[in-house]
């Protein structure tokens, strides 16, 4: 199965009610509920988040003004004071979650552990004082390059608990791509384990972080600090790396959570772009407290019976948003899974769910697609009755993908949450509420309310019904990105100057191409950039493009995406040899392996092929265009006529 095509998204007319026990029980209960709450929010954004933010969160000291707009930079509840930690965690304690589970975790190798919202709140606590203790301070940066266990969310928490912003590092990235991150956002400590377990295997995470910092690399980090996961021996530098579960058992569990300006930076999330180098996406407190929080709880419709499980990895903005902040501040109970789908457990994601009894699932359609081939057999031999909710994120689904996940997996009983966001906007902008919103297969349906988004020319006019457009959001919202870290310019540059202000208003570009019904359903037609999506990871073909041509062989590379049944695109390459280099499979797999070693195994290349010569324009730009048709397969069409050298595309096309 692949990506939604526009032919298949054009007849999809099926249309699936909310469940009516669901909605008669949920906050908001009805289609009529949601559009008079989108329109009153519509009318009045400030006000409507205001409301939401004095209701829903705990603040220290009440903010001045709600919003301040100077395009294209915004500020939420300026002069407000609060902690997402406190949030998250201490406001539970006065009430009778205080015992309730707070964060249950499954490992990959079968154990497991349940954290209360007051254990939880003092393992975070002593990871605090542990942090100052080694001389981390309020603004100071942290690097987190962990793999999937409770001490990730624990050192998130309690970096924001002091006012440290934490920048999570994926686990899969190499130790290339970790220096990179470190160095740019000048980490002053790195949080990491002995290694992790994935697919049966031991990840050596402490070895790439040995690997990052070596030859004093990135000169800011003074202390690594160690979790004992795998218990593999590792080196452990004298004067710098220390033991987690050593300096925790003596670190006092009294740590009052720091007041934070609600526009005190939370974290730095690095999210790969068009150009080589990664871009450090600042998020700050209040605004991304108060939207994750909202916008898992009426998308979810989240109780305090639910058991929630969202299977993405803290490595990215998903883990963040709704693992550990969005469903915590909510007092719900939050899964964290160690492992993945694999050969040895196919089964593994349903045996969870019948484990704990988990309600609500959000997981990617690249999973999904794993799980339909691997076959209903898994699924129907488990106990699956404890859902009523499921979600999918990181890309579009495709309607055979979403009908099977309502069937095989809800049983028809469960509505489908397609949501559409991003790294940049902090939490969901286009998804149906799951008690409210008639869901269509393979269409995110209705923003949020108060998001305000629209489907425009590249002229900024909005594009008529069932014709694709650019995706754009007209109006702050709280949760949006601030800027690129130390690069105003590019933050600009990269999301405000696309599309030109229309009317006044600045637009923001999503990158991504979209069509809107004639009901107002949004229906996402994926990446219009230089950036693919590989199982719902984005990945900028430039930085890709720059590992290959870092290879002593490779004279010139061009990196498209392609179709593929399970990832919905992978990462196809065109490479031109130096003079004295001969094209082979053997150069193929030390190109694929260089590839992962500079960046990490989710870029490996799935294709790549060599040519002579790369299609270019008179101007000498590479027509990108021509080869993303060549690596699907299909036949060329269109105009080219500016490009420079015919021959160079039918070699190409022969070189299959």
């Amino acid at each position: 199965m692949s990506n939604p095509t526009i032919e298949s998204i054009l007849n999809e007319k099926r249309l699936f009610q909310p469940p009516a026990e669901l909605s008669a029980q949920a906050e908001i209960k009805s289609f009529a509920e949601y559009e008079a709450l989108y329109a009153k929010a519509k009318a009045d954004p400030a006000a409507f988040w205001a409301e939401l933010a004095e209701r829903e969160l705990h603040w220290f000291q009440k903010w001045d003004t709600t919003l301040d707009w100077q395009p294209p930079f915004a500020k939420w509840f300026v002069g407000g004071k609060l902690n997402i930690s406190y949030n998250c965690l201490d406001r539970h304690l006065t009430t009778w979650r205080k015992n309730k589970a707070a964060l249950i975790w499954e490992g990959e190798p079968g154990d497991s552990r349940t954290l209360t919202y007051a254990q939880l709140h003092r393992e975070v606590c002593q990871m605090a004082n542990v942090l100052k203790n080694l001389g981390v301070h309020k603004g100071d940066r942290v690097g987190i390059y962990m793999p999937m266990i409770p001490e990730a969310a624990i050192a998130m928490l309690a970096c924001a608990r002091i006012g440290a912003a934490h920048s999570v590092v994926f686990g899969g990235f190499s130790a290339e791509a970790l220096r990179d991150r470190l160095v740019d956002a000048e980490a002053k400590l790195v949080i990491t384990a002995d290694g992790g377990f994935r697919k049966d295997k031991v990840v050596a995470l402490k070895e790439q972080v040995d690997n990052a910092l070596a030859n004093n690399a990135a000169p800011s980090v003074k202390n690594v600090l160690v979790v004992q996961r795998t218990k593999e021996p590792i080196h452990m530098e004298a004067g710098r790396d220390r033991w987690w579960h050593e300096l925790q058992a003596e670190a006092s569990a009294d740590c009052p959570a720091e007041p934070m300006d609600s526009e005190d930076t939370l974290f730095i999330l690095y999210t790969s772009g068009s150009t080589g180098k990664p871009k450090g996406v600042v998020h700050t407190t209040g605004g991304y407290n108060l939207y994750t929080h909202m916008t898992a709880k009426w998308t979810f419709d989240l109780k305090d019976t639910d058991v929630y499980w969202c299977t993405a990895d803290v490595g990215w903005i998903t883990g963040h948003s709704y693992i550990v902040y969005g469903p915590l501040s909510n007092g719900a109970t939050t899964v964290m899974y160690e492992g993945v789908p694999r050969p040895s457990n196919p089964g593994c994601f349903w045996d969870v769910i019948e484990k704990y009894g988990v309600t609500i699932f959000y997981t990617a359609p690249t999973a999904i697609r794993t799980f339909i081939k691997m076959g209903e057999q898994h699924p129907n031999a488990r106990n699956l009755s404890s859902l009523r909710i499921l979600g999918t994120v990181g890309e579009p689904i495709n309607p055979e993908a979403w009908m099977w996940y309502h069937q095989v997996i809800g049983k028809e009983r469960c509505p489908i949450v397609d949501t559409w966001w991003q790294t940049e906007t902090g939490g969901f902008m286009i998804a149906p509420l799951a008690s409210a919103t008639p869901t269509k297969p393979g269409s995110a349906t209705r923003p949020f309310p108060g998001i305000l988004a629209d489907v425009v020319d590249l002229d900024g006019n909005p594009a008529p019904d069932n014709e694709g457009g650019y995706l754009v959001i007209t109006h702050p919202w709280p949760s949006m990105l601030r800027t690129v870290y130390g690069d105003a310019d590019r933050f600009r540059k990269t999301y405000w100057e696309h599309i030109p202000p229309k009317d006044g208003k600045y637009l923001y570009f999503a990158g991504d191409g979209a069509r809107r019904d004639e009901d107002g359903y949004f229906w996402i037609m994926g990446r219009v950039d230089d950036v693919i999506s590989v199982s719902g990871h984005r990945l900028g073909t430039m930085e890709i493009e720059s590992a290959l041509v870092s290879h002593p062989a490779v004279a010139e590379a061009a990196v498209v995406g392609c179709p593929d049944e399970l990832k919905g695109e992978d990462v196809f390459a065109f490479v031109t040899l130096e003079g004295t280099y001969t094209a082979s499979d053997a150069l193929k797999d030390e190109l694929k392996k260089h590839v992962v070693g500079e960046i990490g195994a989710i870029a490996r290349p799935g294709e790549i092929r060599f040519a002579d010569a790369l299609p270019k324009t008179r101007s000498g730009k590479i027509m990108r265009r021509l080869l993303r048709t060549l690596a699907s397969g299909a036949e060329i069409s269109g105009d080219t006529s500016t490009l420079e050298d015919r021959t160079v595309l039918d070699a190409l096309r022969e070189e299959r």
